[in-house]
């Protein structure tokens, strides 16, 4: 049974399903799930124009889903228990886009890649992908000390200038949607933890650089998502800090592993570099596949 997303308990039932299908090789972490739906400003019950969420379901559980950010881009996961799920999904996509080129994320060796390539869609073969990594939380390096910084955890009150730096440390990539209306709809969801929210300080008090986790208390897993230090504030340890200092509070409170997924192309090596540097190895990346229609 198909139904079209109606509201932050539609949210719930993906991340649900995220969780109960996770591992190292799965697509989603209910965390990334939530910082997507909620970095920018949205109507709690609906979507925006030009989007589109649906949601498959058996026997009282979500076994699928799929999310068109954009006319021309599809998210998605399949319960490989449900392998057929793919094919409505792909024609469900077919019908709400009218996008001439679409293309849809999904890890290598997904159960969906046989519908893909049915229905039209091809791999690529250069271009930007993503690796997940995952560390042993009994193996984290120990958090360094910042010399005239001080790391902390976020307030409840805080959903203003948690946004602000956020917003600052992504400013070299491009504007950013996160704004305090944002960041309080992230702070809200499931399962945002303020104490897995941790921030760097400079001498003035000014937040400079930050690092958020997301605990599935399911699995034990904990998703660092994201991390952010302002540019002038850059080059001095800041990022690897704050990461460790949040993920030493997950293992405090119960988290196994830690999972992040940088990029794993050479156009933005950086965090990658970073967090292997902390431990972090890698398991299993990203593929987009693409069709045109016209």
């Amino acid at each position: 049974m198909r139904r079209d997303f109606g509201g932050p308990d539609d949210l719930v039932a993906m991340q649900g399903m995220a969780s109960r299908l996770w591992s190292p090789h799965s697509r989603f972490h209910p965390g990334q799930l939530a910082w997507n739906r909620y970095s920018r400003p949205v109507d709690a019950a609906g979507v925006d124009d030009g989007e589109a969420i649906s949601i498959w379901e058996a026997g009282g559980e979500a076994v699928g889903f799929g999310w068109a950010e954009a006319p021309d881009w599809l998210e998605l996961q399949v319960d490989p228990a449900h392998p057929e799920v793919a094919e409505e999904l792909l024609e469900w996509f077919e019908e709400v886009s009218d996008a001439e080129q679409q293309s849809a994320l999904v890890m290598q060796g997904d159960v969906a890649e046989q519908a893909l390539a049915a229905a039209g869609f091809a791999p690529e073969e250069d271009g930007p992908f993503f690796v997940h990594h995952v560390v042993e939380l009994v193996d984290l390096p120990p958090v360094p000390a910042l010399e005239g910084y001080a790391l902390r955890q976020v307030s409840a009150d805080e959903a203003g200038p948690r946004a602000a730096v956020h917003a600052a440390a992504w400013s070299d990539v491009g504007p950013s949607q996160v704004d305090a209306q944002a960041y309080a709809q992230v702070m809200a969801a499931w399962a945002y933890r303020a104490d897995l929210d941790w921030v760097v300080t400079d001498a003035s008090g000014e937040l400079v650089a930050s690092a958020l986790v997301w605990l599935d208390p399911a699995t034990g897993v904990g998703l660092v998502e994201p991390v952010g230090c302002v540019p002038e504030h850059r080059g001095r340890g800041l990022a690897a800090a704050v990461t460790l200092a949040s993920l030493h509070h997950l293992r405090s409170i119960g988290g196994t592993l830690g999972q992040v997924t940088p990029r794993g192309d050479d156009g933005y090596p950086g965090p990658q570099r970073l967090y292997r540097s902390l431990g972090f190895r890698p398991t299993a990346r990203t593929v987009t596949w693409t069709r045109s229609l016209d």
